[in-house]
Formats: C-alpha cells, sequence, structure tokens
C-alpha cells in the first residue's frame, strides 16, 4: 500500500460537483493498492498514521499525533501512486491493484482508521474526484508499506 499524507487546516473532496467529504484539522491521505496488499499492510499503516507526531505542541515542536489534536481524515482513493515513468512520457499503471481488491483495502482502511475513533470522511472509489486543501506546514509525508 502506498498513502501520501498532507496534514491540512481543512480538505475537501468533489464528486459531480456535490462534496461528499470535508474536515477542517488532520490528515488529507491519498490511498493506494496493489494486488499483494493484506490486512497486515492496512494495519501497519493505520497505526503509523494515527501515532504519527506531526502536530505542534506547546512549544512549537511537531510532537503530537492526530489523536493528541483530535483531528480528522479525509481519505482518498489514487491509484496513479502506483505510476511508472521509468520508459516513456505516458505514465503506466499496472502495478496498481486490481479495482475490486483495492476497493476492498481502501475500505477496510478507512474502517480501521474510523475504529481508532478518528473521524473519518472518504471520497467515492474509482470516481472523478475534485480535492481541495488548505496544507499545513506544509507537512507531506509518503508511506509504501513495501519498503517498511
Amino acid at each position: 500500500m502506498r498513502v501520501l499524507l498532507q496534514r491540512v487546516r481543512q480538505s475537501s473532496v468533489l464528486v459531480d460537483g456535490a462534496v461528499k467529504g470535508a474536515i477542517a484539522q488532520g490528515y488529507l491521505l491519498l490511498v493506494g493498492a496493489e494486488d499483494s496488499d493484506t490486512s497486515e499492510q492496512v494495519d501497519y499503516l493505520v497505526h503509523k498514521i494515527t501515532k504519527l507526531r506531526v502536530f505542534e505542541d506547546e512549544a512549537g515542536k511537531m510532537n503530537q499525533s492526530i489523536e493528541d489534536v483530535d483531528g480528522s481524515i479525509l481519505s482518498v482513493s489514487q491509484f496513479t501512486l502506483y505510476a511508472n515513468t521509468k520508459k516513456g512520457n505516458r505514465p503506466s499503471f499496472v502495478a496498481a491493484g486490481d479495482p475490486a481488491h483495492a476497493e476492498k483495502i481502501y475500505n477496510e482502511f478507512n474502517e480501521k482508521l474510523a475504529a481508532t475513533g478518528r473521524h473519518v470522511e472518504t471520497g467515492v472509489f474509482g470516481a472523478d474526484m475534485r480535492v481541495a486543501l488548505i496544507n499545513a506546514g506544509p507537512v507531506t509525508i509518503w508511506f509504501d508499506t513495501d519498503d517498511k
């Protein structure tokens, strides 16, 4: 699995002009899955993301987790995280998971994030989405379970 995390002041996702998910302070997560991903990768990422200390404490140090600041999560599926750009100018997406498997993993990921007590909003899997955000920092962190 791959997740691109962005710490945000606010974020939203629109599908067909309608808001499908919106949050204030928290994380925008762009989420991609491949066919070999399992519940083990989901559990690993849920733990890493909810315990990650990238929110500032009273001293201005990144020392608080999303739990500490009672932040929310907007999770958006994004198969293009598996783009291969090694050859030519048109990316290949053959490493991205089969849509049925990727959707199952994405849904499991969101359910397990919500089970930690975080408020989780989502986009619509496979839809053409418009994502808006106000990045805080900016803080952008890459997770790849192949590199854990």
